[in-house]
């Protein structure tokens, strides 16, 4: 019995759409009867009392046989005073509806159409407000997740008290969901760091006692190994950091800070190139830093060599870092950008990498506001461009 009597979105459906239909032909009725029964000066008219129909008293529609007729036909009494001359007679079965619409002037016909589409428009309006307002903060909410969780921060509730059977059951499932999500993420965290953490102690001991034997080529091999390691573990941890554990950002030239970059790579005789002025951007320094360097060293290892452009279009500044080398296959592309995805089959980081540096350098360069897209130039090569939003 109380399932019957729930508040539900199905029964909130039924009783607006069932109510604005109610209320426009009650509101249509009233004024096209209103308007059609009062005359230009105001005053209903007053007609004078007429005498009642021969036939009416034999209880039919039907003139009795021998009596009056319908006028113009023969045997047809004249019509009664202050009545019209001519009656048209309706065809049998014709419903009294259908009389009233055919006894109603187009305008008034028109308006009474009007008035009904215009409430029941109005009433599918307030409704479609009125049922999609918790699927809009819902959708809120949702975005505030997703916040949340890359902040490291405490998830979004919604209220699960107010609204319709489905809302509320609704609104109850995502506020466990978005709980056990971010409880998810937070142990996931504290393992990885916990990991890393476990490992980097040991190799630290490692390391500083292989650096006591310089001289031995297997020692010196075995410390490069373990920067390897470290690296490797930087890199993992880079993926659950959040942008709360970042420098506030600030304004910066880029064209300086690729400078930097292009400038310590040349004094090593490395290949590369820079071009472009000055423009400003804010955003974080060191994380910038990263991820053109990433993107660089990519030119260097995969393209022969790097030429890095910086540009200001409007409100954005562009980086683009362009090398010779084969490019990517366009169906992997978007593949290329996940973690742990590899071109090059082998283990070998040398040839192929960690398969972190390009999802990390997204994920840097959109904590800025900013993106960061891959593409084969027709003149061959690949084409890495950093777009992000250009300081005031």
């Amino acid at each position: 019995m109380k399932r019957w009597f729930a508040d539900t979105l199905f029964k909130r459906l039924f009783a607006l759409m069932w109510l604005a239909l109610v209320v426009s032909h009650a509101v249509a009725f009233f004024v096209v009867t209103h308007n059609r029964s009062m005359p230009p000066g105001g005053h209903l008219p007053t007609f004078p009392s007429l005498p009642p129909f021969p036939f009416a008293q034999h209880g039919g529609g039907v003139p009795p046989p021998g009596g009056p007729g319908v006028p113009g036909e023969p045997g047809a009494s004249p019509p009664p005073p202050g009545m019209p001359a001519a009656v048209t007679a309706e065809p049998p079965g014709t419903a009294p509806a259908v009389r009233h619409r055919r006894d109603l002037p187009a305008s008034l016909v028109l308006l009474d159409y009007v008035i009904r589409f215009v409430i029941i428009g109005v009433a599918a309006w307030l409704g479609a407000r009125w049922l999609s307002r918790p699927m809009r903060k819902l959708a809120t909410a949702s975005g505030a997740l997703h916040q949340a969780m890359v902040r490291n921060g405490s998830p979004p509730q919604v209220d699960e008290r107010s609204g319709t059977v489905e809302v509320r059951e609704t609104a109850r499932v995502f506020n466990e969901m978005s709980s056990q999500l971010a409880e998810l993420v937070n142990a996931r965290a504290l393992l990885v760091a916990a990991i890393s953490h476990d490992l980097r102690t040991p190799l630290t001991r490692i390391r500083m006692r292989l650096e006591g034997q310089a001289d031995d080529p297997a020692a010196a091999r075995s410390i490069a190994d373990i920067h390897e390691m470290d690296e490797l573990i930087e890199s993992a941890l880079e993926v659950f950091r959040g942008p709360g554990h970042e420098q506030p950002p600030q304004v910066t030239d880029m064209l300086a800070l690729v400078q930097s970059i292009t400038d310590d790579l040349a004094d090593l005789g490395q290949p590369v190139t820079v071009v472009g002025l000055p423009a400003l951007a804010r955003v974080n320094p060191a994380a910038l830093r990263r991820v053109v360097g990433n993107l660089v060293n990519n030119a260097l290892r995969y393209g022969v060599r790097a030429e890095v452009m910086v540009s200001a279009h409007g409100a954005e500044v562009e980086i683009v870092v362009d090398d010779y080398g084969p490019g990517i296959p366009p169906s992997q592309l978007e593949a290329v950008m996940q973690p742990f995805f590899r071109l090059e089959a082998s283990r070998n980081r040398l040839t192929g990498g960690s398969g972190l540096g390009l999802y990390i350098a997204r994920d840097l360069v959109t904590r800025q506001g900013g993106t960061l897209v891959l593409a084969n130039r027709p003149e061959g090569g690949l084409r890495a461009r950093i777009t992000l939003p250009k300081a005031d």
